[in-house]
């Protein structure tokens, strides 16, 4: 048996260079690592109105930073306002900067097939919060944030592990939008 195993291993004429490719890709990386920025000025970090809301990029992997594993942004709610819902493979932490409001997180059923399907459930559970409040948002759950001071508008820092989207799992979702601005 040990002798079939060693004959058919050795057939085939396929070449590679797999190992060479992964010494240059390493050499380059290191390279690029120190190109990166370590200190990233607040004039660099760029705002963005989106689907999600008002958001201040700290960090992103578009950012040309030397943060390989994290996103990180601050967001803006209106005075009364509220941010986009969605949600995403990764779980979240927020620390909140300014203001008084709540989170409503809704749990998702999920179901592992050939695919897997996701279905967010209808009954959501309110989280209040306030500055220097932080906030742990599960996997896969579903998540919105909601401005209680009708005067004053309130800021978080959120932050995200990109693990999942370097492994193939990027499952972001955007179930509502938050109003426009």
């Amino acid at each position: 048996m040990f002798d079939q195993e060693t004959k058919a291993s050795r057939q085939g004429t396929a070449r590679a260079n797999f190992y060479q490719e992964a010494l240059r890709q390493a050499k380059e990386e290191k390279e690029r690592a120190a190109r990166e920025k370590t200190v990233i000025r607040h004039q660099e970090m760029p705002w963005e109105d989106c689907p999600q809301g008002k958001l201040k990029h700290l960090v992103n992997e578009k950012m040309d930073t030397r943060l390989r594993s994290l996103d990180i942004y601050m967001q803006e709610l209106p005075p009364g306002g509220r941010s986009g819902k969605h949600r995403h493979m990764a779980e979240e932490y927020i620390y909140v900067l300014e203001g008084k409001g709540y989170d409503i997180h809704w749990d998702v059923d999920v179901e592992i097939k050939d695919k897997y399907d996701l279905k967010v459930q209808e009954q959501g559970t309110r989280h209040d919060w306030e500055a220097g409040d932080a906030i742990w948002i599960p996997i896969n759950t579903a998540h919105q944030h909601f401005n209680a001071d009708p005067a004053k508008p309130a800021r978080f820092i959120s932050s995200t592990n990109r693990v999942y989207k370097l492994v193939g799992f990027n499952d972001l979702e955007q179930l509502e939008d938050a109003p426009s601005s």
